[in-house]
């Protein structure tokens, strides 16, 4: 009769996470491509779900959708590099409030629109649900 082996325990090491520093954010990859009417007023609505960072509290992953609305003066956004600049965010740990605030700083010192206001809507985590807004001061 053959003998069964008593199944071994195993520790199981959780991975370790990557959690980058904010000096990690990119805004060097934000482009920009001159605005063909000045002095015409057009308000451009940029919005998308597709922004994620870390939260340096507990290590977890923060989701949300992010929402810049501007009114350019000579520059526009160009969204490719918008997509690139928020991909920098992936690992980083940042509180939300601070998110919200770079961002602003990041886009209105490359765009130098007339006024820009970012939203950025976190998905509920842990029953909470968080929306951070900032805006430039008008011109």
């Amino acid at each position: 009769m053959a003998r069964k082996n008593k199944p071994q325990a195993r520790r199981v090491r959780s991975p370790k996470l990557l959690v980058l520093g904010e000096e990690t954010i990119a805004p060097a990859l934000l482009e920009t491509f001159p605005y063909e009417y000045p002095g015409r007023d057009v308000t451009i609505d940029i919005d998308t779900d597709e922004y994620t960072s870390v939260c340096p509290w507990s290590g977890l992953p923060d989701f949300g959708r992010v929402t810049v609305r501007y009114l350019p003066a000579r520059r526009i956004l160009e969204l490719r590099s918008f997509k690139l600049y928020l991909m920098s965010y992936r690992n980083v740990g940042i509180y939300q409030e601070h998110a919200i605030n770079r961002m602003l700083h990041d886009l209105a010192a490359s765009v130098r629109p007339q006024w820009m206001e970012l939203t950025l809507e976190y998905n509920v985590r842990g029953g909470v649900h968080t929306v951070c807004k900032a805006t430039t001061k008008k011109r």
